[in-house]
């Protein structure tokens, strides 16, 4: 046989190869899918969760059947997020990319910078009592503006509880969804931000508002 014969065979079986591979990797995850329906549709699946790119990197979103419990920066780690889920909500977590579906078209479209508010229920059962309220008061400010810690403290009932404050939006579990980027200190410095400065800075030019300006004084 000829060596381009040889050559050519090689080629073809590479590729039935790859063909069957690509095959395999279908339907391990179809199945991986069917799996997720039935555990969640037999109420064996407390936490679905799945992992997909943004401007900031592969992120991952976990939700309960309440709505979206976490949105985890990439820096967080996946063992560690899910270690934290299963410790503080339920072991029963599973991937389940189509979950997410709503979730992923609104993230891509708020970065696309077509969208202002977000209508992915969420479950804020990782949140305390005074968190939620700094938190209420934060998801209220409009896209585009920006309040300060100051500000949210009093509204969640405590005046006086600006670090507090700090804390829990720091805390935040569900970042960009409920948008702890929008409060800043008081004179409008960028304060800080669990996903770092930069992603900070970011989101307020994308949502055209910019730190220190459209201030709710």
């Amino acid at each position: 046989m000829r060596p381009e014969m040889d050559v050519e065979e090689l080629l073809r079986g590479r590729a039935r190869a790859a063909g069957t591979e690509e095959r395999m990797e279908e339907e391990a995850a179809a199945a991986a899918r069917r799996m997720a329906e039935r555990a969640a549709a037999e109420g064996l699946l407390d936490v679905s969760y799945m992992t997909f790119e943004t401007p900031f990197g592969a992120m991952l979103a976990a939700a309960t059947p309440r709505g979206l419990v976490r949105l985890a920066f990439p820096e967080e780690g996946e063992a560690q997020v899910l270690e934290g889920l299963a410790r503080r909500l339920s072991p029963r977590i599973m991937r389940s990319a189509g979950r997410f579906d709503d979730l992923r078209r609104e993230l891509e479209a708020y970065f696309a910078g077509t969208l202002r508010s977000f209508d992915a229920a969420t479950d804020w059962s990782l949140i305390g009592p005074f968190a939620t309220k700094v938190l209420r008061a934060t998801a209220a400010i409009p896209y585009g503006q920006v309040s300060n810690y100051s500000q949210v403290a009093g509204e969640a009932g405590s005046p006086r509880g600006s670090r507090a404050a700090g804390n829990a939006l720091g805390s935040n579990p569900i970042p960009i969804v409920i948008p702890c980027h929008r409060v800043l200190r008081v004179g409008g410095a960028l304060g800080g931000y669990a996903g770092g400065l930069e992603r900070k800075r970011f989101l307020l030019e994308l949502e055209g508002g910019g730190a220190g300006q459209g201030r709710l004084l």
